[in-house]
């Protein structure tokens, strides 16, 4: 019989989550239509949460069968600094994308990025930023115009200006 890995820091909160988490994604599948029938509405989300809790209960089982303990550290070994400050700046970005908008806030997530990952001075990270952002802007927006959130950035004189100038003189 092989020996269990020990428990790493975290997994048993993480489990514990999971588990709240899928009951509570089952009680509000449940609520969608109850036990009426296997063609209602909530019969798909009612037997996929219900299977994520057993799933999760087994899982949390074996979890608590592991031995605690363990040479590795949360801040080390599980969440290192890059990968928080990362988690920081992508919950970063969502807040301030609808306020701002795509380009500024782009901007401003490669740069802090790059800066701290990549460990370039304040001025080659944000002239890669800016390259990075312009690049994508013309990609998306003005290429295969997707919509992107405006925000305080006048986008309007800014595609009319790239229209003007591949447009040319001669209209």
């Amino acid at each position: 019989m092989q020996s269990q890995p020990p428990r790493r820091p975290g997994e048993l909160i993480f489990t514990l989550a999971m588990v709240g988490g899928s009951l509570f994604l089952l009680w509000s599948a449940y609520g969608i239509a109850g036990f009426e029938a296997l063609s209602s509405p909530g019969a798909v989300p009612l037997v996929t949460t219900a299977v994520m809790a057993v799933c999760g209960l087994l899982i949390l089982r074996d979890t608590l069968r592991k031995p605690a303990q363990t040479s590795e550290t949360v801040a080390r070994d599980i969440l290192p600094m890059p990968v928080v400050v990362t988690i920081a700046m992508v919950g970063a970005y969502a807040l301030l994308l609808k306020p701002l908008g795509f380009l500024p806030t782009s901007f401003l997530f490669l740069t802090v990025l790059i800066r701290f990952l990549a460990g370039y001075s304040l001025p080659r990270a944000a002239l890669i930023s800016l390259a990075t952002v312009a690049l994508i802007y013309l990609l998306f927006r003005v290429v295969f115009t997707v919509l992107m959130p405006p925000g305080i950035v006048p986008e309007g004189e800014i595609l009319a200006w790239i229209k003007a100038l591949f447009a040319g003189k001669g209209n």
